[in-house]
């Protein structure tokens, strides 16, 4: 590769790299509502109603959360938020065709299993094991929150008559930027370089730093604040032998000529 090919890839990089922390500056507040408002819909809260507006919602939320994936660059295999499946339920839905979204909704907030983390809650009592036991008490917890706002959304869904369910689909669409134009729009971007993977230290940082903060307020409940923890997760003793110092099997000195 000459040096102006060289010189033009970079160049090329860190104007893509300046689009990409750019436009995952415009989404970072949406962002982190949008991850807070999904831990809180897989469990972290049961809501009292989950009306067809919050549903809307969720799905957003999973649209967006993988956009800052794409942006970011995050390794992954796959999706973890099935944001382009979200868009295309949320096109379905406003054309009259809801179940998909009840596919999604399943899909991401059913199938829970009752039946071992109540098996697994059962041993650590047997064993002493009560920090291990309020844990799995946290979980099973989280796990029927979860279920009931299942419960909730397709209570919502299947309550109106079709023809008013999907009014009410396109009015919370209108309001969170998904009329069908606008998914078309969503979805040509995705086959634009914005949204390519571009493995860079800067892209890495931005996502620790945005993670990390999220973090914090996520972990901000009884089981997980320090001293509660199980032992899996306590932190180590210190001091420990640095890397460094490990003797390798097979070592060899090496002596220059």
């Amino acid at each position: 590769m000459t040096t102006d090919n060289v010189a033009r890839r970079q160049t090329s990089t860190l104007q893509l790299l300046t689009e990409k922390v750019a436009a995952f500056e415009r989404i970072r507040e949406d962002f982190a509502a949008s991850f807070i408002y999904l831990q809180d819909t897989h469990g972290q809260r049961r809501f009292a109603s989950f009306p067809v507006a919050s549903t809307v919602r969720y799905f957003h939320a999973l649209w967006i959360c993988e956009c800052k994936d794409l942006l970011l660059s995050v390794p992954q295999q796959g999706s973890r938020y099935d944001g382009l499946r979200a868009l295309e339920v949320l096109r379905q839905w406003q054309a009259g065709e809801a179940g998909a979204a009840v596919s999604l909704l399943e899909d991401k907030l059913g199938r829970p299993s009752f039946m071992a983390i109540t098996h697994a809650f059962q041993q650590a009592l047997r064993s002493g094991d009560h920090t291990l036991a309020q844990r799995l008490a946290h979980g099973r917890t989280t796990l029927l929150n979860r279920t009931s706002n299942l419960q909730h959304a397709l209570g919502a869904l299947f309550a109106p008559s079709s023809q008013a369910l999907v009014r009410q689909a396109r009015v919370a669409c209108a309001q969170y930027g998904h009329t069908p134009e606008q998914i078309e729009a969503q979805l040509a971007d995705l086959r634009t370089p914005l949204y390519s993977v571009l493995r860079h230290p800067a892209l890495a940082h931005l996502n620790m730093e945005v993670m990390s903060a999220l973090g914090i307020l996520l972990t901000d409940n009884d089981a997980d604040r320090p001293g509660r923890r199980t032992t899996a997760v306590q932190a180590p003793t210190l001091p420990q032998q640095p890397y460094a110092e490990q003797v390798i099997v097979g070592e060899m000195t090496l002596v220059s000529r």
